[in-house]
This record gives structure tokens, C-alpha cells and sequence, in this order.
């Protein structure tokens, strides 16, 4: 039994870690000491210069612990060899959590994402959301953009303000949570954002940047929901859209 729940407070702190890798993301994370780091990973091959030198600098003042691998290794912790220049770093994101909590709460507004691919487009979704009326972030590990350091440049600092609820897939998420409305955001659905009255629990679907929301999760949705567009333009851009959303009153 002890065992058991040893693996489950395991389990349940490394799915709020979140490696991210570059050294000027380094830098930054290592600036903001309201940020929990678990672990600081470097390839034995870098030079202690530059923004090396002020890492180091940095961890020591926060004495936080530096790792030294190999540059394969160290590809292997990152997922991008191209690109992490040497260095990852593991956050404790508290705002990252399982999406099953969701379903014991009484009360939510929610945005829900469904194939969003573009990191750009998901941190500045994350900073909309940070900054407006949303109580948190649905978001699929699979097929989606990953929490990146394109995301964290997009998001302009708000990455970690406002809970993101990960889950495997959406749909199997959305079905779990019945008593909630759901809405699809549509360019061709004949009711729209603003003669809504909005539930205790509401979810609002933004489907992927070209094929919008699928079928799989469309099935999930109670109703859908448009916003009225002037001069013939035909949508937005899905940020927009969840900015849109996010003030809503």
C-alpha cells in the first residue's frame, strides 16, 4: 500500500515537470524566482561563457542543482538536439495539472483546444486566457503543440498564471464531463458568443488553425456557437477567437 502511494506522489509530481531548453530561456526562467525549478541540465562540452557563465551564476544563487551529460544524453532530456544549445531545465509547474480534476468542480469556465499546432498561436491563447476571464486551459497531449520555448516567448511571461489541465485526448475528457455545456466555436453556427447566457460550467472548443474542431470532438459539444463577422471576412485567427472568448462577461 505504502509502495503504491509512494508511486502515485511520484507520478503526480512529474506530471507538473515541464523541460524547456535554450539558453536565453535559461536565463529567463533562472530570473524569475517565482518559478519552481526541480533541475538544471547542461552538456559537459559547453563552454562557461556568455550566457553559460550567468546560468551557472544564477543557479548558484538559487542553489539549484546542475546536472552534466553528454550531448546525446542531453538531446534526449530536451527532445530537440537542433535547438537546445547545450541546456534544459526542468519547471515544477503547479498550473499544470491532470484534467480529471475537473471533474469533481462546481464551477469553471473553460477554454478547450482541440489540435492547436502552432506554439505561437497557443501562448499568446495562454496569455489571453491569463489576462481575461477564463478559469483555465484544456489542453491534449496528443496531437497538439507542446509546451515549448516558442510558447513560453509567446505567452510573454504568463506560461504559469493560470492553470492549464492536460489530459491524453479531448474527447475523452469532454465525455467525462456531462454536466457541463459545451460549445463549438463555428464561423457557421446560427447562434453567436454575445446572446449567450452562460452556465456554471461552460467549455468553449477552439478546433485546429485549418480544419477547425473534429468530428471526434464536435460529438462531445452541446451546441455550437459563432462570432458575428462584418464585411464579408469569413474568421479569425484561433488567438483572436479564444481573446474574444475570454472577456466575454
Amino acid at each position: 500500500m505504502q509502495d503504491s502511494q509512494t508511486y502515485k506522489d511520484k507520478k503526480a509530481f512529474f506530471d507538473k515537470v515541464i523541460t524547456l531548453y535554450g539558453r536565453n530561456v535559461l536565463v529567463e526562467i533562472l530570473q524569475d524566482e517565482t518559478i519552481a525549478i526541480h533541475k538544471i541540465h547542461m552538456a559537459d562540452s559547453n563552454k562557461e561563457d556568455g550566457a553559460i557563465k550567468t546560468i551557472l551564476s544564477l543557479a548558484k544563487q538559487r542553489n539549484i542543482e546542475v546536472f552534466y551529460h553528454k550531448k546525446a544524453a542531453l538531446a534526449r532530456i530536451s527532445k530537440n538536439a537542433k535547438q537546445d544549445q547545450g541546456v534544459a531545465i526542468d519547471i515544477i509547474a503547479q498550473s499544470y495539472q491532470n484534467a480529471t480534476v475537473l471533474f469533481t468542480q462546481k464551477k469553471y469556465k473553460l477554454i478547450a483546444l482541440d489540435g492547436i499546432q502552432n506554439p505561437q498561436n497557443l501562448g499568446m491563447i495562454i496569455r489571453s486566457c491569463a489576462a481575461g476571464n477564463v478559469d483555465g486551459i484544456i489542453l491534449p497531449k496528443k496531437n497538439s503543440a507542446k509546451i515549448s520555448p516558442l510558447v513560453v516567448k509567446a505567452s510573454a511571461g504568463t506560461l504559469f498564471k493560470i492553470p492549464l489541465y492536460f489530459c491524453d485526448t479531448l474527447e475523452e475528457t469532454l465525455a467525462n464531463l456531462k454536466d457541463a455545456n459545451i460549445y463549438k466555436l463555428s464561423s457557421h453556427a446560427k447562434n453567436d458568443i454575445y446572446n449567450l447566457e452562460q452556465s456554471s460550467k461552460s467549455i468553449f472548443v477552439l478546433g485546429n488553425e485549418s480544419e477547425g474542431v473534429s468530428e471526434a470532438v464536435a460529438n462531445c459539444c452541446n451546441t455550437s456557437l459563432a462570432i458575428p463577422m462584418q464585411r464579408g471576412v469569413e474568421s479569425l485567427n484561433v488567438a483572436v477567437t479564444a481573446s474574444l472568448i475570454a472577456f466575454m462577461q
